[in-house]
């Protein structure tokens, strides 16, 4: 009989540089599908739940927030049916990021621009640049 491999707690912890307390909270919220525990009430992840512990890594590393993983989640539970659901969750996430990599750009070419100045030692004849920067070109999240 093939016995499956388990992970304690802090083993998964370890694996995946993720604080145990972290993974206690993902399951309370139901963010993790319910961890077996041993008869001494320690929990122990499967190789499934690692997979679906490494898509929730994946997805928080895309910035996505715990309210539209959460989502995502109950979708993926849902089955085959939430494939066109979860694409558009996917794309609407991903167009977020465009919009954060426009203004990270932004951001950048306004520092080397200020630090450009100082360079030149333009920066002492205390001009404006605040429409020159295009701060209002930055877009909100929810734009």
């Amino acid at each position: 009989m093939l016995v499956e491999k388990t992970y304690t707690i802090t083993e998964v912890s370890q694996k995946y540089n993720i604080n145990a307390n972290t993974l206690r909270y993902y399951e309370r919220i139901g963010l993790l599908p319910r961890i077996p525990r041993q008869s001494n009430g320690n929990r122990y992840f499967t190789e499934d739940l690692l997979k679906w512990l490494e898509m929730i890594i994946c997805l928080r590393h895309s910035d996505i927030s715990i309210e539209r993983l959460l989502e995502y989640a109950n979708l993926l539970r849902q089955g085959e049916g939430t494939l066109d659901a979860r694409e558009t969750l996917l794309r609407q996430q991903l167009e977020l990021l465009y919009k954060k990599k426009q203004n990270l750009q932004r951001s950048i070419d306004r520092l080397e621009h200020k630090i450009a100045l100082y360079k030149s030692g333009e920066i002492a004849e205390g001009n404006s640049y605040y429409e020159e920067y295009r701060i209002f070109a930055d877009q909100s999240e929810g734009d």
